[in-house]
């Protein structure tokens, strides 16, 4: 059992190697990096969004398209609310967690829980469906690689974690660029279509079949909900700033809150921008044609700036996974530290990096790649339910943070939250009713089932402290008669350091090997060199060594019950790592069987041959 079993311990971190906070800065983000490594999520979303409202609406015709835009406006006034909950959220709780940590102090462990657990499965699912969808740009252009999607939505998974592996900041520089270039031209395709009176171009939909209802001229209150609920798809990845507010650089709290405003207001303008031009240009839905690449054709026109839009879009779509990058890791290390996942999830690598998570997240979302067939349209019924879940759970916590703290202006900022929580629960409930037979129900099974899993860890941490006695103060330490059993299979220089440090660490020392052919010389050649420690030959099969060291030991602790074992396994690093293939493995064999079934402790000799 390591170390970090301790539980109430937080896991430690390995020792920055540079020069104290101002080295570890380096690896934190500032506000713009924040915005490009965090927010990929949410900007990616305008090119499905508005998208899944027009989807909704043109089920009652050309009357229902004239809603776009008062359903988009709703939606933003939602994305206001959120933002600036949010901020809130950012100043109150600076060491991340966003929804976790405001639902774990004012709602309960566990509702903190269902909340956590929400978040968990809209991330993962984030990194397949962003991958998924941008794969899905690229076969569209190039229709030849669609039998390979699979392979090629592993290949960007692959890309997005080694960029994540080498640390957060790495990964900001990384997608600054594409972030621009795709938020540049949402925005220049919007100024441009409110200065023309027709579409410039309309060859992108020619010979495509529309998906308008016909004859249908009333739009009910259902059919809004639906769209609004729909379009709220483009609200994923607001809370990601407030989860990943210890990757932000000093003053934390203030790069974080800029950071969040800034999401929130591009997030904004450009959701009501496509929404503008949808109705300017009378837009209707078509087979095969993205809305988002529709208006780049009436705007920009069918040339060069038309592809950039679609190029751009195709990159920000697969890179957005690394919101998800940016703060699971986060959330999985704050669950790590409480003890509701295994304390490797808290550790950081030298590059502020919390390694287990981010490969965690990998392997489970190239798992839902496969499952998937790399189809987008799998994996979109179970988007967005977490991440309103956890919108609802957090601004009913603000609610109540706010009525216990009554600092000035509280009561506004509590009818500010309480109505979003209304918002995102009516959401949260539509989407939940309208998408349950496409795949939703997985959704709602897997939240308690991880919930379930959280407390299984908990209890499992808990009995290991008290066995631990941790929080009593100890017996004082005695000291025992060591005994230090070397196995030894030959003479060399690696039986003569592995018994000098024998003897160095206890008080007797004995030397064993497992019967086979040499034995017979090996105790010639012991007695000649005559090392001052006896040798004990155990019975047993040839190339058998676990079992019969194994009840050595049982056998010594039986004899001695006072006695500390330790067993010394001696073994050969080698200079180069495909020389380890070339190892018998017999140190490891021994290990394993040794820490199953004694109590004797274990020390791993290494002796590197340079």
């Amino acid at each position: 059992m390591s170390m970090l079993a301790k539980t109430g311990e937080r896991p430690t971190e390995p020792p920055d190697t540079g020069a104290g906070p101002a080295a570890e800065d380096r690896h934190r983000l500032t506000a713009t990096q924040g915005l490009a490594a965090l927010s990929l999520d949410a900007m990616a979303s305008v090119a499905y969004g508005p998208e899944s409202i027009v989807l909704v609406l043109a089920a009652a015709g050309a009357h229902g398209l004239g809603f776009t835009l008062p359903v988009t406006l709703a939606i933003a006034a939602l994305l206001a609310v959120l933002v600036a909950s949010y901020r809130q959220v950012v100043a109150a709780f600076p060491d991340g967690g966003g929804s976790y940590a405001v639902a774990k102090r004012h709602l309960g462990r566990r509702t903190s829980l269902v909340t956590a657990a929400s978040l968990i499965l809209d991330y993962v699912l984030n990194v397949a469906v962003s991958v998924t969808a941008g794969v899905a740009a690229l076969t569209s252009a190039f229709p030849s690689l669609y039998g390979d999607r699979v392979w090629l939505c592993l290949a960007v998974l692959v890309v997005v974690t080694a960029v994540n592996l080498r640390g957060i900041v790495e990964s900001a520089k990384a997608f600054i660029v594409p972030t621009a270039v795709f938020v540049g031209s949402i925005l220049l395709m919007i100024v441009m279509g409110l200065f023309r009176s027709a579409p410039a171009s309309t060859a992108a939909a020619h010979g495509h079949a529309s998906v308008l209802a016909d004859n249908a001229t009333t739009v009910g209150a259902l059919l809004l909900l639906k769209a609004f609920a729909s379009g709220c798809s483009a609200l994923t990845g607001v809370e990601a700033v407030a989860n990943a507010v210890p990757s932000f650089r000093a003053p934390r709290v203030k790069r974080a809150q800029r950071t969040e405003v800034a999401l929130g207001a591009l997030l904004g303008i450009m959701l009501i921008g496509l929404s503008v031009l949808i109705g300017r240009f009378h837009l209707q839905p078509v087979e095969g044609v993205t809305v988002l690449a529709q208006l780049a054709d009436a705007s920009l026109g069918h040339n060069w700036a038309f592809y950039v839009v679609q190029f751009a879009t195709m990159i920000l779509l697969a890179l957005a996974a690394n919101t998800s990058f940016g703060g699971l890791p986060v959330l999985m290390a704050l669950l790590a530290r409480d003890n509701y996942l295994p304390h490797v999830f808290g550790l950081k690598a030298d590059r502020q990096v919390h390694r287990h998570g981010v490969l965690a997240l990998a392997a489970v979302s190239a798992v839902l790649l496969v499952f998937s067939g790399g189809d987008v349209n799998t994996l979109v019924p179970l988007f967005s339910i977490g991440v309103f879940v956890g919108f609802t759970i957090c601004q009913v916590g603000m609610v109540r943070h706010w009525r216990q703290e009554r600092s000035a202006g509280w009561l506004g900022k509590a009818l500010l939250n309480g109505f979003g929580a209304v918002l995102t629960g009516v959401a949260t409930v539509v989407v939940t009713a309208t998408k349950f037979t496409e795949g939703a129900w997985l959704i709602v099974l897997a939240l308690p089932v991880l919930v379930l899993a959280f407390e299984a860890v908990h209890r499992a941490y808990g009995r290991i402290g008290e066995r631990l006695e941790l929080g009593r103060v100890p017996e004082p330490p005695r000291r025992c008669h060591s005994v230090v059993v070397v196995p030894v299979s030959s003479l060399s220089r690696l039986t003569s350091k592995a018994l000098t440090a024998a003897v160095s660490l206890g008080d007797e020392v004995v030397a064993v090997t497992v019967a086979h052919p040499d034995a017979e010389s090996l105790r010639r050649d012991w007695e000649l060199w005559n090392p001052g420690v006896s040798l004990v030959e155990l019975p047993g099969q040839p190339g058998a060594l676990g079992r019969p060291i194994v009840q050595y030991v049982r056998d010594l602790a039986e004899q001695h019950p006072d006695n500390r074992v330790t067993v010394l396994i001696p073994e050969v690093e080698p200079a180069h790592i495909w020389q380890r293939l070339l190892q018998n493995q017999r140190g490891t064999v021994v290990a394993h069987a040794v820490r199953r079934d004694t109590d004797a402790v274990i020390c791993r000799l290494r002796f590197r041959i340079t």
